[in-house]
């Protein structure tokens, strides 16, 4: 479990960017595979996610995830739900004591958010398509409305994959220029014509700071190029394999804020 040091400085707020270490999964999902679309057997998955959950003092009930859609969508959560309604978004908020929010990722942008005073918390799987369509402003916003003040928010971006890994196509390019010719900045030059190389985390930081976040931290950690601690959609296209496993990244307030 990696951990950003600006959120593990905060009193009364656990959370954890989970590497592929520590769990019983095999082969491909080797071994702490928290996706529950994965193909990996739903015991190994449902095991690792108990372990995940242990790790962030809730039970397993207690550590949700939603169905992502690579969107901007937000759910505030106040109760553990079940497979059957599992909210189909790619963020969760909360100010309810012993639940651990989550997203899972496997290169895309995991992004984990707390206002310490408030006691409000939020995570995001800010992929290129969630991030263009404003799901980090969608968060914040989420949590102003459980009582969080944005210049208060401390948040922090996980493992993702880095700039010299993440070759896009001249329409990608386009597609951002054509929103803010800004945008050029991250972007840069390819061996392949008509390609350039994205730069996600530097995307990713901008529209927090446009998001008027107080606080940013980039743990600058890429997913493609650690095969040994990380999972890679991208990694594992390139290599043919049927599947890949998947990361979560997760926060949890205490039951009780945690006083020295």
């Amino acid at each position: 479990m990696l951990q950003a040091p600006s959120l593990a400085a905060l009193q009364g707020i656990r959370h954890g960017f989970f590497d592929r270490g520590g769990g019983v999964s095999q082969g491909i999902y080797a071994t702490l595979n928290g996706g529950v679309g994965s193909d990996d057997a739903p015991e190994n998955v449902a095991e690792n996610r108990g372990r995940m959950a242990a790790a962030l003092g809730v039970t397993a009930d207690h550590f949700l995830t939603p169905y992502q859609i690579h969107s901007p969508e937000v759910a505030t959560v106040d109760a553990p739900w079940t497979s059957d309604n599992r909210p189909r978004a790619d963020a969760l908020v909360t100010a309810t004591p012993g639940l651990a929010i989550g997203v899972s990722t496997a290169d895309c942008g995991p992004l984990l958010f707390a206002d310490p005073e408030a006691r409000v918390i939020g995570a995001a799987h800010a992929g290129w398509r969630g991030a263009f369509t404003g799901v980090i402003e969608a968060t914040v916003a989420a949590m102003e409305k459980l009582g969080a003040g944005r210049g208060r928010i401390v948040a922090a971006l996980g493992p993702v994959i880095s700039q010299p890994n993440y070759e896009v196509g001249a329409e990608f390019v386009e597609r951002f220029m054509a929103a803010d010719a800004g945008n050029a900045r991250f972007f840069a030059a390819s061996a392949r014509p008509n390609h350039a190389m994205f730069d996600l985390n530097g995307y990713i930081a901008s529209r927090i700071e446009r998001a008027g976040v107080g606080h940013f931290e980039d743990l600058r950690l890429c997913t493609y190029a650690d095969p040994a601690r990380f999972y890679s959609f991208r990694r594992t296209t390139h290599l043919g394999e049927p599947d890949y496993g998947r990361h979560i990244n997760a926060i949890a307030l205490a039951r009780e804020a945690q006083t020295t």
